[in-house]
């Protein structure tokens, strides 16, 4: 009974413990300085994007965003300029107590309206230390008439992905590969709150936007490289499972039609934590 006892207590502390790293992650502060003008643009245009980039930071909800930079620990600094026919908004991020430049971004396009304000947000606090559920390790699990396809990915803290598994598979003429390939690579990750898009016609609240870029051994030939940039993810209530909501991991093709997969391609989509 004792040793019963101990092992429940054992067990509630380890996910009490984990449920506190969770939701323990630190929001960090950052302020944005009025942008500079340079090149002929107009002022009142670099203003209005300023303003733009505050909402947007603070709409994510894993950020304190100020205009200025009183009592905050980054400082985001940009200039709008104009490059012929096109506008260009450039920008640094800063560590308020070291002032070193932690990153420098930029943003181009044929007007201002045309700017993505997402986009350049997500380049500037790409170094900001972000509350990240993403890490650890998750997996990934297909299950196929032949037997399951299976991915296995570690994300650490440094922005570096550990591939342990990484299945790939080809059905074709009423035959299959199988492939347990393994690699490396990198990861970008901007979390939100309150952040909504829309898929197929409907509005889907999201968590975060993510990109991968792996380089995998032991692949079909199509998979020895993984590049998907905006992928969108929704977490459960407890950051122990997600969804990638408007795309896929790819790992393989099915040619055979609805009886052995419901779609010509493959992908890695819902994903559960394991360690």
């Amino acid at each position: 009974m004792y040793h019963e006892n101990r092992r429940i207590l054992l067990t509630f502390l380890l996910i009490f413990l984990s449920i506190g790293v969770i939701y323990a992650q630190r929001v960090p502060s950052v302020g944005v300085v009025n942008f500079d003008v340079g090149g002929g643009a107009n002022p009142s245009d670099a203003a209005g994007l300023t303003n733009r980039i505050v909402s947007e930071l603070t709409s994510w909800g894993t950020l304190r965003v100020v205009q200025g930079t009183d009592g905050v620990e980054f400082i985001i600094r940009g200039t709008l300029s104009r490059q012929g026919n096109t506008v260009v908004l450039s920008g640094r991020t800063i560590d308020a107590a070291t002032e070193k430049v932690l990153n420098e971004f930029r943003e181009q396009a044929a007007n201002v309206g045309a700017l993505s304000v997402p986009v350049f947000c997500a380049k500037a606090v790409e170094r900001v230390p972000l509350p990240n559920y993403l890490l650890g390790t998750w997996q990934s699990t297909i299950n196929l008439p032949d037997g399951p396809v299976v991915c296995i990915m570690e994300f650490r803290s440094d922005r570096s992905v550990r591939v342990e598994r990484y299945d790939t598979w080809e059905h074709k003429l009423q035959n299959a590969l199988r492939y347990e390939g393994y690699g490396t690579g990198t990861y970008s990750y901007a979390g939100f709150a309150n952040r909504v898009i829309n898929i197929s016609s409907r509005q889907v609240r999201i968590d975060a936007n993510f990109s991968v870029n792996l380089t995998l051994e032991e692949t079909l030939p199509d998979q020895t490289a993984v590049n998907q940039s905006g992928m969108s993810i929704v977490f459960n209530d407890n950051k122990t499972a997600f969804e990638i909501v408007n795309n896929m991991l790819p790992c393989g093709r099915n040619f055979d039609g609805p009886s052995v997969y419901h779609s010509a391609v493959l992908g890695f989509s819902n994903f559960t934590k394991i360690r």
